[in-house]
């Protein structure tokens, strides 16, 4: 519950489109109705994407959610819709948008299977409290700013901002993705030893961070720490635990190596793979210890914007 409401509070683009929202409604009972729909949208996607383990692309639809400040913003524009019907369809239509990209930031942390419905719905009630904390707050300050300097009583520079940052958000998200919005999810081709594909690993979440990088033979690799840093961009790199000394050194060498990025490795018992190498969306099988490439597979995420942990 308490990760679904830090996410929301932290989703500015979110509460941007909640923002217009409110802003367009102009009357209390009106904003709570949209704000309803968008609510019901997004929890029916969330719950249903996270359950069901949809993979949808976290790019298009990050570039979808952005556009949907740019429509908010025009309508309001444009000014008031006279028929609110249609304007009610299309928050409910983004707010099951926005479901998919809060779905895919949920099963970044690699939600176990046990106990994944009351998770799930623990963390879509989370998700409503911040919106609830977040839509009171925008009210209160907007009271607050709109007293002391009355030019934010015209609409029209916050629905010219909305747009602004719709536009500028889409633009760096399509031009930074290098068309991986654009390309369906498939495996890779195999790289060296190692095969990648899409991730399928989960690790139970609720710990922090863990207390060192690397993890010898022999030692207990913590979990639920592997689970919360996985969902702030690390690479986990787990090896078998029969590794010779040489191998096993250089594994160390790779995850120990400040140049190398954020990465933590240990054993893995019951391991078939010499090496595993998994992110929040991609996974490297290595039937033999091909340092070079995974190297090369966290040298790809850490170039992906995805991977650039939440401010």
């Amino acid at each position: 519950m308490w990760l679904g409401t830090k996410h929301m509070l932290a989703g500015w683009d979110h509460l941007a489109f909640v923002g217009g929202i409110l802003l367009l409604a102009g009357k209390i009972r009106r904003a709570g109705k949209l704000i309803s729909l968008f609510a019901l949208g997004h929890s029916v996607t969330l719950f249903t994407a996270a359950v069901a383990d949809w993979h949808v692309n976290p790019v298009l639809v990050d570039i979808v959610v952005a556009l949907s400040l740019v429509f908010v913003g025009v309508v309001g524009l444009r000014g008031r819709p006279k028929n609110w019907a249609w304007f009610a369809a299309a928050v409910l239509a983004f707010g099951l948008v926005h479901g998919l990209g809060l779905a895919t930031r949920l099963q970044e942390l690699g939600l176990p299977s046990d106990g994944l419905i009351p998770r799930v719905l623990a963390f879509n009630v989370g998700v409503e409290i911040g919106q609830l904390i977040a839509v009171v707050a925008m009210f209160m300050l907007g009271d607050v700013l709109s007293h002391f300097l009355p030019k934010l009583r015209n609409p029209r520079l916050s629905h010219g901002a909305l747009v602004a940052a719709g536009v500028v958000a889409a633009s760096i998200l399509a031009l930074t993705s290098g068309g991986q919005a654009l390309r369906p999810v498939q495996a890779d081709p195999a790289v060296g030893a190692c095969t990648v594909r899409d991730r399928t690993e989960t690790f139970p979440a609720g710990g922090g961070h863990p207390a060192k990088d690397f993890f010898e033979p022999g030692e207990t690799v913590p979990a639920t720490s592997f689970g919360h840093v996985i969902g702030d961009g690390y690479v986990i790199v787990n090896y078998r635990p029969d590794l010779t000394t040489e191998q096993l050194a250089q594994v160390r060498a790779l995850v120990t190596d400040p140049a190398a990025g954020r990465i933590v490795g240990g054993p893995a018992p019951g391991q078939t793979e010499a090496v595993k190498a998994v992110h929040a969306y991609r996974t490297a099988t290595c039937n033999a210890v091909d340092i070079d490439a995974v190297r090369q597979f966290t040298r790809d995420w850490f170039a992906d914007p995805r991977s650039k942990p939440a401010e």
